[in-house]
């Protein structure tokens, strides 16, 4: 294998006969030499490569356009150009696939929505190279916080019989025929199956065996929403706790946000410096003060009353036991706390069947943890160990106890105070690149009407 620019660009001396290999970038020829800057993805930076007209595979140089792939051979000494350390002085050039002049990606400005439409080719652009390297240094550190802290890492399933979320915003599974009019029971499993929107039910039976686990993967929502904030197709960092209430659910959460925030910081320099100058100048500033203050936790109630004392006024209106929309989040995050915030004890009307009911017979020991420029990042909960409580929840609910019976005997066989949570994972990566459309985020977007690929 050739070297990763990566670490030729970080040698601390002159080097002979290197090999590396990538795409041109750019293309500048003169009567004496040509100039390519190549670049292989594995950091931001490119590498010049400097070819003399004299070298006998000079020849090739008409036929290596912009996007071109080559291996050069040569060897690394001073630049005496400004802003870079080294260059190679090319001996041997090769042409591993040429691209002719219709290769999208020309020396030019190209909006994000452009880039979308070619989403095979847009991680060789500065924007998303720089994001899709940080989206693997970020998953890296995800796990990383939890086996630091000694969570068991489980795989729960994408196909699911079950809704975590009682919102019927499923996508069905099934190998029948379109318009096919057989009964469930004929399907591949036998029963109506969904792929999953959450793997915190599964999680929960994990966390009443071995403890403290975590799963992260792919979720799905058939949820109809056309925002920068939503995709059918995501992924869902979600840890599940035994022997944990609310309060140490929280805690987590805040903790595991400061973590990959500190490892952008820390590990992501060259990519952090390019969304700053180019995406959003206050970033820096911005995940520097997330790390130095404390997070703020306020009440439900507390967060609906001083919506209504604000002065402002919302598309939504502000209503007690109604969900806070994303203006609402919005505004105590980025007005009146200005930064970070946990809002917890959540009326349970509006929460789902397997939330914890408190004293007071109206709330749930729910909590959601915004930030600012995204609003919700974390949404979790104290989960109901009580059985009797969860049975009458379940049939407010409308759910079958047959159908849920292995979650049931979870409360009937040593039940436990435990709690979770949910991170959108590309939330999180919005937050820490400032970049404003989740679509940009992940490879390949799934949203309504858009499942190329």
């Amino acid at each position: 294998m050739s070297e990763t620019l990566r670490h030729v660009l970080a040698s601390e001396s002159p080097r002979s006969a290197i090999t590396v290999r990538g795409w041109v970038r750019t293309k500048r020829e003169s009567k004496s030499c040509a100039f390519l800057e190549i670049t292989d993805g594995s950091c931001f930076r490119g590498l010049q490569v400097v070819v003399d007209a004299a070298l006998s595979s000079a020849s090739l140089l008409p036929s290596i356009l912009t996007g071109a792939s080559v291996e050069v051979v040569g060897d690394l000494i001073a630049s005496p150009a400004a802003g870079q350390k080294w260059e190679l002085q090319a001996s041997e050039l090769r042409l591993l696939g040429e691209a002719d002049a219709s290769y999208p990606l020309q020396k030019k400005g190209h909006t994000p929505e452009f880039l979308r439409t070619i989403a095979h080719l847009r991680p060789r652009t500065n924007l998303f190279s720089n994001v899709f390297r940080v989206r693997s240094r970020m998953a890296y550190a995800v796990h990383r916080f939890f086996q630091e802290r000694g969570f068991f890492y489980v795989h729960t399933p994408i196909i699911t019989s079950s809704d975590c979320e009682g919102a019927g915003e499923l996508f069905r599974v099934t190998t029948l025929k379109q318009g096919t009019p057989a009964k469930p029971e004929d399907d591949f499993f036998g029963r109506p199956t969904y792929l999953t929107v959450s793997g915190q039910l599964q999680g929960e039976t994990f966390a009443c065996a071995l403890g403290n686990i975590y799963t992260f993967g792919p979720t799905f929502r058939a949820e109809n929403s056309n925002t920068a904030r939503h995709a059918a197709e995501f992924w869902m960092i979600e840890p599940e706790m035994a022997f944990c209430d609310l309060f140490a659910d929280m805690t987590l959460a805040e903790e595991n946000v400061k973590y990959l925030v500190d490892a952008m910081l820390s590990e992501c320099s060259e990519e952090l410096e390019f969304f700053g100058k180019f995406i959003d100048k206050e970033l820096v500033n911005r995940l520097q003060q997330t790390l130095q203050k404390p997070f703020e936790r306020i009440s439900y109630t507390e967060a609906v009353d001083l919506l209504l004392k604000s002065g402002q006024t919302f598309e939504h209106p502000v209503v007690w036991g109604e969900g806070l929309q994303t203006e609402h989040e919005r505004f105590i995050a980025e007005q009146h706390v200005r930064g970070p915030v946990t809002i917890y004890n959540y009326p349970k009307a509006i929460k789902p069947f397997y939330m914890r009911q408190n004293d007071d017979g109206k709330t749930v020991a729910a909590m959601d943890l915004l930030v600012p420029g995204i609003g919700e990042i974390i949404g979790g909960s104290q989960r109901e160990e009580r059985l009797d409580v969860l049975r009458a929840a379940m049939q407010h609910h409308g759910l079958s106890e047959e159908d849920y019976s292995w979650y049931v005997d979870l409360r009937r066989y040593g039940s436990v105070p435990h709690a979770g949570y949910g991170m959108g994972f590309e939330r999180l990566l919005m937050f820490v690149t400032g970049v404003s459309n989740i679509r940009d985020v992940i490879p390949f977007a799934r949203t309504p009407g858009h499942a190329a690929y």
